[in-house]
């Protein structure tokens, strides 16, 4: 649907968009500083391994980089609907490993992530079906 049959879309693409950059700063450039420009006040956390608020979010994203120094992720795909988008993302904390499918959910308002959930899956060596997890 085009932006002129759904006027919403402007606004659902500048919600991927907060979000894609999210996960570039946060994870790909490892930057927990500057998610503090990304993300809300307050900032409401449903993955029990981390802490509400930004500073919650920042102890985390150091805690990862400190032990997983080449982490990356890659955004598969990407959904928005009203003020959420879902992110089907693979995340490989070693270089070589197979890694970890993850489900994101975020809650923007203001164009800033003020919730998140999660969801995460290793990728097994091997698989009862020819699909992939992407």
């Amino acid at each position: 649907m085009s932006a002129a049959l759904n006027p919403a879309q402007p606004q659902l693409d500048a919600n991927k968009k907060a979000v894609m950059e999210f996960y570039e700063t946060a994870f790909n450039r490892k930057d927990a500083d500057a998610v503090t420009a990304l993300v809300g006040d307050p900032y409401i956390q449903h993955n029990p391994q981390i802490g509400d608020g930004v500073a919650g979010l920042q102890a985390r994203l150091r805690q990862l980089a400190s032990a997983f120094p080449d982490l990356r992720v890659q955004v598969k795909r990407m959904v928005a609907e009203g003020d959420y988008v879902s992110a089907h993302v693979h995340a490989v904390r070693v270089p070589g490993q197979r890694g970890v499918a993850i489900m994101d959910v975020f809650r923007l308002e203001d164009g800033k992530l003020v919730e998140h959930w999660d969801v995460m899956q290793d990728i097994p060596e091997q698989s009862q079906n020819p699909n992939g997890m992407f």
